[in-house]
């Protein structure tokens, strides 16, 4: 990986990831497109550089990380369902890291789930905030996140119809799934480096300068990128709901599916 190709899938992880449209589906396919989708650095590259994108969410939301005890236990809560599923099936999911094929079907069938969840949960925006998230609540919210270990579900996608599911508005619904991403995508970062750290250490070596700048990079980029894009769908997702999402996906979805038929040169696994 070289730096234009970090600065890429950067942009898209920050552009991505709080839209339910799967910003690890669409790096693999970019990794895919560019030839470096196999190699264990990008995989492990792709889950760090959330770690950026994530610190956006504090950032944006700093404030509210300074409320009751109860809002970091809500979290916790709605956390253990990602953490136990996660250390089950980390291989399998490592496994389906990389498959483009895997992602094509996952958003083709996730497209037409959103734009028919749109129409089963429709339902009059409340005025409504995450203080009004019990630890119910929380938890079957953290089962829908569960979804998105499957690369192309949409970890955003997931959280925010979970949320919608217990009768919260878009907006509240979308603001949890934020809070959701800090622990549960900061888990799965230091888990990730973890092992590819110790994967190179058992070969002798380990990160070299030009990975670990590359690293830095990609978080900065992903921080900037996903400042803008958290505001934009907050605003977005607010009055017109999931249905352009649904639709995009699906377009992408067939649009893989069409090149695989076709023989198109993207790498799969």
């Amino acid at each position: 990986m070289n730096i234009f190709q970090s600065i890429v899938l950067a942009i898209i992880e920050g552009i991505t990831e709080f839209l339910p449209i799967s910003s690890t589906g669409h790096m693999i396919i970019a990794s895919s497109v560019m030839g470096i989708a196999n190699d264990d650095f990008t995989k492990t590259f792709t889950v760090a550089i959330q770690l950026g994108a994530i610190l956006s969410v504090v950032v944006l939301y700093f404030k509210r990380f300074f409320q009751t005890i109860n809002f970091y236990f809500k979290l916790l809560a709605g956390f253990i369902p990602a953490v136990v599923l996660g250390l089950i099936f980390d291989d399998y999911i490592d496994a389906l890291l990389g498959n483009v094929l895997v992602v094509a079907y996952t958003l083709l069938v996730g497209g037409v789930l959103l734009i028919f969840l749109e129409d089963i949960l429709k339902h009059k925006e409340i005025d409504d905030s995450t203080d009004d998230i019990n630890y119910t609540k929380a938890f079957k919210i953290g089962i829908f996140q569960c979804l998105a270990m499957v690369p192309g579900v949409s970890r955003s996608a997931s959280t925010i119809i979970g949320g919608m599911t217990q009768n919260l508005s878009r907006k509240t619904a979308a603001e949890f799934s934020f809070f959701l991403a800090l622990p549960t995508m900061f888990g799965a970062t230091v888990l990730k480096v973890y092992k590819f750290y110790k994967e190179m250490h058992e070969k002798g070596i380990s990160f070299s300068g030009n990975e670990k700048l590359l690293l830095i990079i990609g978080n900065i980029v992903a921080f900037a990128v996903a400042m803008i894009a958290i505001k934009a769908f907050i605003s977005y997702l607010t009055k017109h709901g999931f249905r352009a999402f649904g639709y995009y996906r699906i377009i992408v979805g067939l649009l893989i599916i069409l090149l695989y038929v076709l023989d198109f040169n993207i790498q799969l696994v």
